[in-house]
């Protein structure tokens, strides 16, 4: 019983993870605007949220230039559940710039969609404009209500993040099992090292396809397309072939000891090559992922407190099984050995 209460964690992890990330709420945000370029002058514009209260009677929309500066819009009617009309007057003595819709109640804290508009009659002058007595005290209220945090172009597809890069976190942890198996296999050359590597990669093989699926399933939804020309996306593919040729180089040499030396030794390379082209090439090079290519990484982002209290314990819980199945697979190679070819282990 006492090797069992990490399994145990195993299937609470995974099953509170499954639960937030299919029934908690995104959280209210704004979409978009029915239109992006604005003249001086009065405009009217439909401006289109998700999850928001917008029958709240102290609803409150602002036209931003920056943290200091708002203009108060005034809100006509809620065309739908989702839809809101409001009206605003430009000065025209605004800078030519782009401007920012902020939507704010005390349920559904601030709402903000940035470079909602572009100010086509702008007299292009720079300075302070006070546009209106705004009180900026009232913005960046927080959501009292719990929910997954909203991200323009991510919304619903952010609830992946609990299962996508969690399997490449399993897949950096079983390869690098499969790295120390087979350095110490070349240090005193026992079977048992060799067929921990081996287990190893299998597993982490299966991770990886997961992780290819799911971040192609992803890209699909927020990047329009099921693969695009991008090197994180390449170096994953590469790693997975990388991994297949060490499974059938293993399958192409007879000689039990000169196969485990040689798969071993390809076994070292395979791992630097994953750290190089994962985690070191896509941070130097043009990437939409997060955290690299110069973009902003999910810590930094959108990674709030309410996702943290799932995303770790997901890491957590698909290392877990990872190493659970890795185990199971390990146990099979073991009888394998013993009753087919009559090796102890």
């Amino acid at each position: 019983m006492r090797h069992l209460w990490w399994k145990v964690l195993c299937g609470l992890l995974l099953a509170y993870v499954t639960v937030f990330s299919f029934i908690v709420p995104l959280g209210p945000g704004v979409i978009g605007v029915d239109q992006t370029s604005l003249s001086s002058g009065e405009n009217t514009v439909i401006i289109q949220s998700y999850n928001a209260h917008l029958e709240e009677s102290d609803l409150q929309v602002f036209l931003g230039i920056n943290d200091s500066t708002y203009l108060c819009t005034e809100v006509l009617e809620q065309v739908d559940n989702d839809k809101l009309k409001v009206r605003f007057t430009l000065p025209q003595d605004a800078p030519n710039t782009s401007f920012n819709i902020l939507m704010n109640n005390a349920k559904d804290g601030t709402m903000f969609f940035p470079n909602a508009f572009r100010y086509a009659d702008a007299a292009g002058t720079s300075g302070d404009f006070e546009w209106s007595s705004c009180p900026v005290s009232v913005v960046n209220q927080e959501n009292t209500g719990f929910s997954i945090p909203f991200q323009p172009i991510i919304y619903e597809t952010i609830r992946n993040l609990m299962f996508h890069v969690p399997m490449w976190f399993t897949m950096f942890f079983l390869m690098g099992i499969a790295l120390v198996s087979s350095l110490r296999y070349l240090s005193n050359s026992k079977t048992e090292h060799d067929l921990r590597a081996l287990a190893a990669v299998q597993v982490g093989l299966v991770f990886c396809v997961l992780g290819l699926i799911t971040g192609s399933v992803w890209a699909r939804f927020t990047w329009g397309a099921w693969w695009v020309n991008d090197p994180q996306l390449n170096g994953a593919l590469v790693t997975f072939l990388i991994y297949v040729a060490y499974i059938i180089l293993r399958n192409s040499i007879e000689d039990d000891q000169k196969r485990a030396k040689i798969a071993a030794v390809f076994n070292i390379f395979a791992f630097v090559i994953l750290f190089v082209l994962l985690m070191v090439l896509p941070r130097f090079s043009e990437s939409l992922h997060p955290g690299k290519g110069g973009n902003p990484a999910f810590n930094k982002y959108d990674l709030d407190n309410t996702l943290r209290m799932v995303f770790y314990p997901a890491v957590i819980g698909w290392i877990l099984l990872g190493y659970w199945i890795y185990q199971l697979r390990l146990r099979l190679h073991r009888i394998e050995k013993k009753f087919y070819y009559n090796e102890n282990v």
